[in-house]
C-alpha cells in the first residue's frame, strides 16, 4: 500500500472514531535526531519551576520520551500539555504513564517529528535535545510561540546568538530558560 493510501486510511479512520488526525497518522519513518535519555525527576521539577508553570499553561515537550515532563506539569501544577515524540513505542509508554498518574484528561502524546509540529498553542516548551537541534529549532520557536512564552532546555543551550535569560544547575545538570519577547 502506498504511503498516500496509508495516510488517507489513517485520516479516514481518525474521522470515523473521533481521534484527531495528528494522533492517527502512521508512525514516523524518520530516525530520531537524538537517543532517548530520561530527564531525572529533580531536573524535571526544576525545569517546570524555572518556567514558572501554572494551571493556565499549555506545556509542550519536544522529544517527550516516556512523557514525564508533561505528566509532572499536569499532576503538580494542573497544566495541560502535549508531548511530541517520534518513537511510537515511547508514545505508547507515555500514554500508559499518563493513565497511571491519573492525568490522561489533561495531556496527550503524539507520534510526530518536532520540526513538523505546530507549537503556536504552547505557553511553555521543554527540550532535552542537542545544541545543534536547539539552534535549528530556534527560528520555529520564535516564529510560532506567542510573546511571553517560556522555553526551558535541559543541558543544551540555543547557541551564542540567543543567550539564556536564566540558568541554574541541578544535580550537575544545567537548565536554561528563554522567554519569547
Amino acid at each position: 500500500m502506498s504511503s498516500l493510501r496509508v495516510s488517507l486510511a489513517a485520516a479516514l479512520l481518525a474521522v470515523m472514531v473521533g481521534i484527531p488526525a495528528a494522533q492517527a497518522q502512521p508512525p514516523a519513518k524518520k530516525p530520531p535526531d537524538v537517543i532517548y535519555v530520561p530527564t531525572p525527576q529533580p531536573v524535571v521539577d526544576a525545569m517546570l519551576e524555572l518556567a514558572q508553570v501554572k494551571k493556565t499553561d499549555v506545556v509542550y515537550d519536544l522529544g517527550s520520551g516516556d512523557g514525564r515532563i508533561v505528566i509532572a506539569a499536569a499532576k503538580k501544577y494542573g497544566a495541560t500539555g502535549v508531548g511530541f515524540e517520534i518513537d511510537p513505542a515511547l508514545v505508547k509508554k507515555a500514554r500508559e504513564n499518563a493513565a497511571a498518574a491519573g492525568v490522561s484528561n489533561r495531556v496527550r502524546f503524539v507520534t510526530q517529528d518536532l520540526f513538523t509540529a505546530d507549537l503556536s498553542r504552547a505557553s511553555v516548551v521543554t527540550l532535552y535535545l542537542l545544541q545543534s537541534i536547539n539552534e535549528r529549532l530556534r527560528p520555529k520557536l520564535v516564529r510560532q510561540l506567542k510573546p511571553g512564552a517560556r522555553i526551558v532546555s535541559h543541558v543544551f543551550n540555543m547557541g551564542p546568538e540567543w543567550p539564556a535569560e536564566k540558568t541554574m544547575t541541578v544535580d550537575r545538570s544545567r537548565i536554561f530558560l528563554w522567554r519569547i519577547p
